[in-house]
């Protein structure tokens, strides 16, 4: 493989496991609270059954989107995904809620008075992973849809060097989920400006998805050299660096991070084994 595609490709995985480090601590601990009212051997069945299911959900995200991400149609409505979800965690985050994402769905469990089963408990935590494998495939699928072809064969619509990098940023993903979750909390409980960053990061990516559609040749609306012009791709990436910069430094770097755990106990959230 030449050099410059392999450093392009190894650049857009640094970015694919920084994004979804933000996006996985958060997930772990919106899981981690869903599951807080169950005795402890019951918690960490369920804690395991949805890393089992974020796994799963994500690899069936990744191989249908494969074979369907060079529809028009498909794009467009992930780039409007890509754009809602965006736009609905900052307005709530920003205009509606001042609380963290735990805190908002402490405040939502509290409002419920009839606590859920164990089996009930498994299918909430299942279902919020398949929003969670939606959201962190499309957005690694925009992001690796433009990179230069590969000699590996391809797996349905995609390139092989593309969908062993969205896979690799998924897996990634998981693992930050399940094992480095108190880093990633800690890192956004004391810059809290970066949580936002990564999700205006996701409405920017629905941007680089929502070109690589209008520049499909079924539309043609823009040059289809456009999309995969080196001029796009850096202003592309230089607005995505400065998006993470400004959401670092315009936190105000709090003294005592809380980690995860901390968090989870004052909401009665026990240590996981």
């Amino acid at each position: 493989m030449d050099l410059s595609i392999f450093m392009e490709y190894a650049w857009v995985l640094i970015v694919l496991i920084v994004l979804e480090g933000l996006l996985a601590a958060d997930n772990a601990l919106v899981l981690a609270i869903m599951v807080k009212h169950l005795p402890d051997a019951e918690r960490k069945k369920a804690l395991f059954y949805g890393l089992a299911g974020a796994f799963v959900f994500r690899l069936l995200s990744l191989f249908v989107i494969s074979f369907l991400v060079n529809v028009w149609q498909v794009q467009a409505i992930g780039a409007l995904y890509l754009f809602f979800i965006s736009l609905n965690h900052i307005i709530r985050k920003v205009f509606i809620k001042k609380a963290t994402p735990a805190e908002n769905v402490v405040m939502d469990e509290v409002r419920e008075t009839k606590k859920a089963s164990f089996w009930t408990t498994v299918l909430k935590v299942e279902l919020a992973d398949i929003a969670f494998a939606v959201d962190s495939i499309l957005a690694a699928v925009a992001l690796a849809v433009v990179l230069p072809d590969t000699p590996l064969p391809s797996i349905g619509g995609m390139d092989g060097g593309q969908f062993l990098v969205v896979f690799l940023g998924g897996f990634i993903g998981l693992i930050i989920m399940r094992f480095a979750a108190n880093l990633f909390v800690g890192l956004l409980h004391r810059k809290p400006g970066l949580e936002i960053a990564a999700f205006v990061i996701v409405g920017w990516v629905g941007v680089k998805l929502a070109v690589y559609t209008l520049s499909h040749p079924a539309l043609a609306i823009i040059p289809e050299s456009f999309a995969k012009s080196t001029g796009w791709k850096l202003t592309f990436y230089i607005v995505l660096v400065s998006i993470a910069l400004i959401g670092w430094f315009l936190s105000k770097d709090k003294e005592e991070p809380e980690k995860v755990q901390d968090v989870l106990e004052t909401h009665g959230v026990k240590e996981q084994a």
